[in-house]
């Protein structure tokens, strides 16, 4: 998935329902606000509730930084 592509324009959170953001290495997307990845898996992303992996302080603060939100 690269970062033009317009299926990150209607991609949502399953959990908070709003937009994700894709990771530099474009494997993941993340949701700042719940501070949750989601990996991107051949392509195609895994948005089920389970699917979400919890980032730590750091990982965050580097996620944020990249992007620049707080």
């Amino acid at each position: 998935m690269s970062p033009d592509d317009p299926l990150l324009t209607i991609l949502a959170c399953p959990l908070d329902k709003g937009p994700l953001t894709l990771l530099d290495d474009g494997d993941a997307l993340y949701n700042p606000r719940l501070r949750r990845r989601y990996p991107i898996v051949d392509g195609i992303p895994q948005l089920l509730p389970s699917s979400g992996e919890p980032v730590s302080d750091e990982e965050h603060a580097r996620f944020s930084e990249r992007a620049g939100t707080p």
